[in-house]
């Protein structure tokens, strides 16, 4: 479902008992840079205007901060295990088989990955940018939803959501060459290396044994629709985020 503050991965709509969307810039109370729908926590943005941008933003699904957990992330690797709400440091994944409860990453170039395991009903929420997708952020998080709670990737469906796109993720040698060589394009006019992070961040999902018919990859880009979406790269830093949250109701 499109929505003008939000997108809801077709492969979720089934489950009627699942949230699971990723906001856009629009609908929020934000003035420029960050217009509008500015929902990052960590911006320069003024907090009156985030948490009201918040709110409204929740309420679609009927939430309030008080069902939702977050972390101030950090580009790592670490994965929270979540059993109630409330926002802590240093966790880019948070996993979690508590009903009611919602788990959230910002994002504004990096990719976002919701993953629900339908047979535990646990999901997980994962900020991965380039360091994270190359410390295999995905496969630990996968890894720690099998041990929590028994996760098969036969029981996965999984999203990896809009960020910065493969024709425009320009990155150095040194960045590159961590990638996976078919994740990697040169570019014929500027000879500058891309990187494509939504199909790095598949990859770790089918290494897991998700099925390309387990995955949706959002069709959308940061960089090249600014318009719907925030961009830390394109909008030189000055610009707000994005929210993407799932949880079983």
């Amino acid at each position: 479902m499109q929505h003008a503050s939000f997108r809801t991965p077709p492969l979720f709509a089934s489950f009627p008992a699942l949230i699971a969307a990723e906001s856009t810039r629009h609908g929020g109370c934000s003035p420029a840079p960050y217009t509008s729908l500015n929902l990052g926590i960590n911006t320069d943005d003024d907090p009156a205007h985030v948490a009201e941008n918040r709110r409204r933003w929740l309420a679609h699904w009927h939430l309030t901060e008080q069902q939702l957990a977050s972390s101030y992330q950090v580009h790592g690797t670490a994965v929270q295990v979540v059993t109630e709400a409330g926002r802590t440091t240093g966790f880019d994944a948070l996993i979690t088989n508590v009903p009611g409860l919602a788990v959230g990453v910002t994002v504004a170039d990096c990719t976002p990955v919701l993953i629900f395991d339908t047979r535990h009903r646990a999901v997980a929420a994962i900020h991965a940018g380039w360091r994270g997708t190359v410390g295999g952020i995905v496969t630990k998080a996968l890894h720690e939803m099998r041990t929590q709670y028994g996760t098969q990737a036969t029981d996965c469906l999984a999203y990896v959501g809009t960020c910065i796109d493969a024709c425009s993720f320009e990155v150095g040698a040194e960045v590159a060459s961590q990638f996976a060589e078919n994740r990697t394009t040169t570019d014929p006019v500027t000879g500058n290396v891309l990187v494509d992070l939504k199909q790095a961040n598949a990859d770790q999902l089918r290494a897991f044994g998700l099925t390309d018919a387990q995955i949706d990859v959002s069709p959308y880009s940061t960089v090249l629709n600014n318009g719907d979406y925030f961009s830390h790269r394109l909008e030189r830093g000055l610009t707000g985020r994005m929210l993407a949250i799932i949880g079983v109701k």
